[in-house]
């Protein structure tokens, strides 16, 4: 891959690493213990700690992100970065472009 090809993608992995460190700051607040001593009603609690749930869900999957995103950050100046590790071809650029954190093409996903 072309070294500037590669320092496209390096700049894209830091915007994507900073965005993704917000989110899960975010999301670290949304997913805080509902106080019992708040007064709202049992079914906006229960409607409280559902979102809660899914929250939480959404905090695992952007903590996941986040350890793709620093790996390959590590990979970059390697001779076999953009190469799928299944099937050993080439991944597209643009794919790497969207999802920097890939390390499959789309045949082996």
């Amino acid at each position: 891959m072309e070294k500037k090809k590669i320092k496209e993608i390096e700049k894209i992995i830091s915007k994507e690493l900073n965005e993704t460190l917000i989110s899960i700051n975010e999301y670290k607040e949304l997913t805080k213990p509902i106080s019992p001593e708040n007064s709202i009603g049992r079914v906006s609690r229960m409607d409280a700690i559902n979102n809660r749930a899914v929250m939480e869900e959404s905090l695992r999957k952007l903590e996941i992100k986040y350890k793709k995103l620093q790996f390959i950050k590590t990979q970059t100046q390697k001779e076999d970065f953009g190469m799928c590790i299944k099937c050993k071809n080439e991944i597209p650029v643009g794919r790497i472009m969207i999802i920097p954190e890939s390390r499959f093409c789309v045949k082996c996903v």
